[in-house]
């Protein structure tokens, strides 16, 4: 049986995405999950593993040829039969015209994806580095002649970085030519011509599809923010007195993120419409709990999503939490981990800040936003009377959409969160 392989779903706001390497060639074998090839967006590069065993029969698209979301772009036969017809669409672009093998692509792409080098080779880029490139002004000669340390020598975000900033340092010089010229009013004067001041940038295709994922989200959902603060010390406490012990069990370490993302999961069992969707007047609840995570990259940011937290113990949270972070940073995340949440998380303490107001990821209906946790004077009641004690605090803001959840929810489900945490059975977690 023949089987079709699509250009899979890389996120909720992705269309696109562009064959960045082959792994396999027409006629070989490959086993399940064996990794097929590489693909790229402007957001992340991710290998894609193949769903079936069996022979690689026809590969449709070459490197750098930019597919749409579903598109078939190769075919396996599993069922090893020798009369199987191994095609190629590289063998059959010797014939027809180069334009009826890309007519999906924009003319204004094909230029700028397919560089030649001296050595007749053709070299391509990811949509990362020819973002950069663009944005920079860096010519198709000057990346040919930049020296990767990607696969295949393939040029990295890293190398045209590296690069743009020696030829700043070297172009740096010729700025001062005007002080050497002779007549000082004219140095005097341009400044304050202002219109040659400012600069008028495209965006790339990532931020232009970030921001069409938000302005999509605040003209989708009546967005209302509360937030609530947590009494961390506990919790602080104890991941610094089991941090070792853990990481000599577990072979990593023990962070606050699992404790945070429990404490979420409880308080969504008891709150089924934060843990919901819309679609127009209908409320779709959802069966089971799947949390996303925002995870930073390079590029920017990835939501890859823990299915069915409900199912999973405090260790399994552990472990989850840990495998996503460190497979989405590797570029080893699955597609279809990036979509599916019914609740998301954004973490925005790890850049030491205290709070914010994220925007919902559609077509959710709740985002908790965390901070920091900081040292601080807290007044603690006791039967003996009130004092004063140093306790370290976190604050929660809680984003829910209006349409569906009343300000007395949305305060009463981040009180559960916030109660989770505080009194967490820290001594039964394992």
């Amino acid at each position: 049986m023949v089987i079709d392989i699509i250009m899979p779903k890389m996120g909720e706001s992705i269309v696109e995405g562009t064959i960045i390497e082959w792994r396999k060639s027409v006629g070989d074998s490959i086993e399940v999950d064996e990794i097929l090839l590489e693909i790229g967006t402007d957001k992340v590069d991710s290998e894609i593993p193949s769903p079936n065993a069996g022979i690689i029969t026809e590969l449709l698209a070459e490197p750098n040829d930019v597919i749409d979301i579903g598109v078939v772009i190769a075919r396996i036969e599993t069922e090893g039969s020798a009369s199987v017809k191994i095609q190629s669409k590289i063998e059959e672009e010797e014939s027809p015209p180069p334009s009826t093998e890309v007519a999906s692509i924009k003319p204004s792409q094909i230029e700028s994806e397919k560089v030649i080098s001296t050595s007749g080779e053709k070299k391509y880029y990811t949509p990362i580095v020819k973002s950069i490139a663009r944005k920079e002004g860096v010519s198709q000669d000057e990346l040919a002649s930049i020296s990767g340390s990607g696969n295949n020598n393939r040029v990295t975000k890293k190398d045209l970085l590296a690069y743009l900033e020696q030829r700043s340092s070297a172009t740096a010089p010729a700025k001062e030519a005007p002080a050497a010229m002779e007549q000082p009013e004219v140095s005097v004067s341009a400044p304050v011509i202002s219109p040659l001041a400012d600069e008028r940038i495209e965006m790339d295709k990532m931020r232009r599809s970030i921001a069409e994922h938000m302005r999509h989200s605040l003209d989708t959902s009546a967005h209302v923010h509360l937030m609530n603060e947590v009494d961390m010390t506990r919790i602080v406490n104890y991941v610094d007195e089991n941090s070792s012990s853990f990481k000599m069990r577990e072979g990593f370490p023990l962070t606050y993120t699992p404790f945070i993302v429990s404490a979420c999961v409880r308080a969504l069992q008891i709150f089924p419409d934060m843990n919901s969707s819309l679609d127009g007047t209908s409320i779709i609840r959802k069966k089971n709990v799947n949390i996303g995570l925002a995870v930073a990259v390079d590029a920017g940011l990835m939501v890859p999503v823990i299915p069915q937290c409900e199912e999973l113990n405090f260790l399994g949270l552990c472990r989850k939490v840990r495998d996503l972070a460190i497979r989405t940073r590797n570029k080893q995340i699955r597609p279809d981990e990036l979509s599916g949440s019914t609740f998301s998380i954004s973490n925005f303490g790890m850049f030491n800040v205290t709070t914010g107001t994220p925007i919902i990821n559609q077509p959710n209906v709740g985002i908790l936003g965390v901070g920091t946790i900081k040292k601080k004077p807290v007044v603690i009641e006791t039967k003996q009377g009130d004092t004063i004690g140093i306790r370290s605090m976190m604050f929660l803001s809680i984003g829910f959409d209006h349409r569906l959840v009343d300000g007395a929810g949305g305060a009463k489900f981040v009180e559960t969160v916030q109660k989770n945490l505080e009194n967490m059975d820290l001594e039964h977690l394992f």
